[in-house]
């Protein structure tokens, strides 16, 4: 008798010092960099939700390589200045293996010569170029880059037979950026910009530049901005009665874009990731059931409010790092040599295939062109 509860005490030692053993290890930190105030905020805070409901889900599964994963957070407040300060704290004092984020194009040119001269892998959660283009080392992206995203632009008004189109571009950098690429490809599809207008992101009219277009021969207007000045040149061309279509960016497949744009947003057309539209993809796409589960634990189990274009990024950028991580372990140059090395990744915005010279890794086969029809998105077939 005395023989068997020594068994059991030895083995239930044995257990306990198991548990012990793995409940010491350190979990893996991650840095999260968002704009969770400021003018970029809608989309940071809900970048940091998505995070957080991953972090959870790998963590009741027994976390990374039997290693929970901790996510520590930085608010670039929608400033550039205040990113770079944040992703030093998070790398150098928090001593972070990766970081995720930002959510803005130029705060993540603000931290790339901290992210090349730290050696910590980043994968950011911007819808611009520049970060990648060209390649740096350590720095990658979740979101298509905008090239891609005007290259499917092209691509629909060329089905379309539409060979002239007008411009209006916001003066920031990201409008900038569209601009410059709508231009630059243009050429390449057959089309002929016959109109180039700009706006201030704090403009709250443009009918005056809209007028100025309406008097061209333009078959199409393309927007080129993100967030509420996309739904007041909407409104504006409801006003003006234009009788062309409204092209809108990638940045605008928001159910806030509908709400603010009203019944002006009725009939206006945008390049967007499948996650938008995700219940009328085929059952053979193989990111459907990915994209319904995400929406439902989002949108019935957290309550998090309704999905947009942005809400996959950061998931991505996260799931990317881990893979990484899965695969390499926590040293940051092998997290870096395995995030490059990604392949078949079947993420949120696409499917991942990574390479030494795109940083990016998803093309316009991962984008779909949707238009706004009864107060909702619609897959354009």
């Amino acid at each position: 008798m005395k023989t068997i509860v020594g068994m059991f005490s030895v083995g239930a030692f044995l257990m306990l010092s198991t548990v012990c053993l793995c409940a010491a290890q350190e979990p893996i930190k991650i840095g999260c960099l968002f704009d969770l105030s400021g003018p970029a905020g809608h989309i940071g805070t809900p970048s940091k939700y998505v995070a957080e409901m991953l972090a959870d889900r790998l963590n009741k599964a027994g976390g990374v390589n039997g290693r929970l994963i901790k996510l520590v957070f930085g608010d670039a407040e929608s400033n550039p200045g205040k990113a770079a300060i944040e992703a030093k704290r998070l790398i150098e004092n928090e001593q972070v293996v990766a970081l995720i984020g930002p959510t803005r194009t130029d705060s993540a040119m603000a931290i790339i010569n901290l992210i090349e001269t730290s050696g910590t892998p980043n994968v950011g959660c911007v819808g611009g170029t520049p970060p990648v283009n060209p390649v740096r080392r350590y720095v990658f992206k979740s979101p298509q880059k905008t090239v891609t995203a005007v290259q499917k632009v092209y691509q629909y008004l060329q089905k379309q037979g539409i060979k002239k189109v007008a411009l209006i571009t916001a003066t920031d950098g990201f409008g900038k950026e569209g601009e410059q690429s709508l231009k630059e490809l243009a050429g390449e599809y057959g089309i002929k910009i016959v109109a180039d207008e700009k706006f201030d992101v704090t403009d709250v009219d443009m009918t005056v530049q809209l007028t100025k277009i309406k008097a061209t021969d333009a078959q199409a207007l393309i927007c080129w901005t993100i967030g509420p000045p996309g739904s007041i040149v909407a409104k504006n061309v409801r006003q003006l009665s234009y009788t062309i279509p409204l092209i809108q960016c990638h940045g605008l497949p928001d159910p806030k874009y509908i709400e603010l744009a009203g019944d002006a947003a009725e009939g206006t057309i945008m390049p967007s990731t499948k996650l938008m539209v995700a219940a009328q993809l085929p059952e053979s796409d193989p990111q459907k059931k990915l994209l319904l589960d995400f929406i439902n634990e989002y949108e019935n189990v957290r309550k998090y409010g309704k999905v947009n274009t942005h809400s996959g990024y950061a998931w991505d950028a996260l799931m990317l790092v881990v893979n990484a991580i899965k695969t390499a372990g926590t040293d940051k140059t092998k997290i870096r040599d395995a995030i490059e090395n990604t392949k078949g990744y079947v993420g949120i915005s696409g499917i991942y295939n990574m390479t030494a010279e795109d940083h990016c890794g998803v093309g316009v086969d991962s984008m779909v062109m949707i238009k706004v029809a009864g107060g909702k998105f619609e897959l354009i077939k």
